[in-house]
């Protein structure tokens, strides 16, 4: 008789139905994550109003509600790639949601600028492990599933213009519930993927970002650049369309909502998009197609230029997961680091400069042409796009 031949162990397939539920698990706390963070561009007419406020001030408001919640992102990224933490996920829609939502509830200026610093560091917390985990089960396609997870949290942003004016801000505290309630689920279903408790163990390592810190920091400008225009828009739609062209409250908070939702939409067609073409062509497009549609917003009125505005959202926001994606790929092993600097750091240091830049001009040229200025510069992000190298 022949001796029994050993069994070789036969490596497990991959569990394809756990990588839908955390993916779907996390676009669905990234929802109400952005959600929040377009509180305060909701309440920002009201609050004008209310505690008699400077555009500048206005302006230095979400300023310090960018540092917070966007430039902040790489310190949590930095400790959540080294100590592998589930609750740098779990309790950012709590945190966001209690203090974002109490801003009704704010004495004074200051207590505002305290509400917004500790509401934006829970969506902080939320984004570097977050981005890293959504698609770390998936075996292809990442840019198609990283922009389901990007665009959850845009259409978030886009809601929630609408969902905090509808509470108005004498209520808007009950906007914490459902930060609370996703908070609650994340505890019971969200789990660390392998890969990102494999990262985590090797902790941070600046050699891996040195080695390719060249593409990087091309990846990092252009987000920079979509950056300041995204951020400067979110931050001012709703008070240029109530201050500059009669709008009301609720009528201009959706006028931000049409802009991040056709961002949202924009997000989900880019990934695609990126996944069949390539993600240099696709930034090469959102950087230049966004260019007329922001200047027929600008130079129009009525439905136009509202189309106009969302067609600009659509394309601008064509990137966001592109850029993500491949930053990550770049230095998987820092993976949420890399997400760190492209979703946070990056829009963080472009807010916090931009945003009371913008304010200060708004001053003493008009909101609207603070804003057209800043609208040109996509231009300098199409000729940078073309150096894109996708070998690298």
């Amino acid at each position: 008789m022949s001796a029994p031949s050993a069994t070789l162990p036969v490596p497990a397939a991959p569990d394809s139905s756990a990588a839908y539920r955390a993916l779907a698990l996390l676009a669905f706390a990234h929802f109400f994550i952005d959600l929040y963070s377009s509180g305060l561009s909701a309440f920002q007419p009201v609050l004008v109003e209310r505690f008699h406020l400077t555009l500048s001030q206005a302006g230095m408001l979400a300023g310090a509600l960018v540092f917070s919640s966007s430039l902040m992102q790489p310190v949590y990224g930095i400790l959540s790639d080294k100590l592998g933490s589930r609750m740098f996920t779990v309790l950012a829609p709590a945190v966001a949601g209690v203090f974002i939502s109490s801003l009704g509830l704010a004495p004074g200026y200051w207590a505002l600028v305290v509400m917004v610093v500790l509401g934006g560091a829970g969506i902080a917390s939320f984004h570097p492990q977050a981005s890293a985990n959504a698609t770390a089960r998936m075996t292809g396609n990442h840019s198609r599933w990283m922009a389901v997870f990007i665009s959850s949290g845009t259409f978030g942003l886009a809601f929630g213009p609408a969902f905090f004016t509808w509470l108005g801000i004498e209520r808007s505290w009950l906007g914490a519930i459902p930060g609370l309630l996703v908070t609650a689920l994340l505890a019971l279903q969200f789990e660390l993927a392998p890969a990102a408790r494999k990262s985590s163990s090797n902790a941070f390592d600046l050699t891996a970002l040195k080695a390719k810190w060249r593409p990087l920091a091309v990846l990092f400008t252009l987000v920079y650049i979509r950056s300041i225009v995204q951020l400067v828009f979110t931050a001012f739609i709703p008070l240029y369309l109530n201050r500059e062209r009669g709008y009301s409250v609720r009528e201009a908070a959706l006028g931000l909502t049409l802009y991040l939702a056709a961002g949202g939409l924009g997000g989900f067609v880019g990934g695609h998009l990126a996944d069949r073409f390539g993600g240099k062509r696709v930034i090469v497009i959102s950087m230049a197609g966004c260019l007329p549609f922001l200047a027929l917003f600008f130079s129009t009125t009525g439905w136009i230029a509202l189309a106009a505005l969302g067609c600009a959202g659509l394309m601008l926001l064509f990137t966001i997961p592109v850029n993500l994606v491949m930053g990550q790929r770049l230095v998987p092993s820092q993976a949420g680091t890399v997400s760190s600097l492209m979703m946070g750091f990056a829009w963080g240091t472009a807010g916090l400069l931009f945003i009371p830049i913008v304010g200060s001009m708004a001053d003493r040229f008009g909101l609207g042409n603070a804003m057209a200025a800043v609208s040109a510069f996509p231009l300098l992000g199409f000729f940078l796009a073309l150096r894109i190298d996708e070998n690298a």
